[in-house]
């Protein structure tokens, strides 16, 4: 299948959540969302806004597992928030296990994306930060497979 996209512009944090909420509200079980973006252009933000899509309660911190690796969260499915900042390279994932929570029975969400893209799954949705000023990000939603072109044409 033709790889799909899609370009979101972002103009402050709610902007980035309120989009987060539209994706969390489309996942189903064994989604798996690969995140992309430097540092401080709101790969967390997103991800507390799919938190709030799924379910999470709006109480709940969603923060960024840089320490822990992984945090987990309830809503309507189980969401598996991963980190991968400290690690070096995609051995480094595979022998921290964290690659087996692709096949779980939730949705995975994987900050820094790019160290491992071979590992993700066929059908993960690839979403790309980058800044474009101080408070505005462009944020693109992309796959190729039939289930993240589902999710993408969802949205609009």
């Amino acid at each position: 299948m033709k790889e799909r996209s899609v370009k979101y512009r972002s103009n402050s944090a709610q902007d980035t959540i309120a989009l987060g909420r539209k994706i969390g509200s489309r996942l189903k079980e064994g989604d798996v969302v690969g995140l992309i973006g430097e540092l401080g252009t709101g790969k967390t933000w997103l991800t507390k806004g799919i938190a709030l899509g799924l379910g999470v309660d709006s109480e709940d911190i969603v923060t960024s597992p840089s320490f822990t690796l992984v945090n987990v969260y309830e809503g309507r499915l189980p969401i598996y928030h991963m980190d991968v900042y400290r690690l070096a390279d995609a051995a480094d994932i595979t022998s921290a296990g964290l690659d087996e929570y692709f096949f779980m029975e939730g949705v995975t969400i994987l900050e820094w994306a790019d160290r491992c893209i071979e590992l993700l799954p066929p059908q993960h949705l690839k979403v790309t930060i980058s800044f474009v000023d101080q408070t505005s990000r462009d944020i693109v939603l992309s796959g190729s497979s039939s289930r993240a072109v589902e999710i993408i044409e969802g949205l609009a």
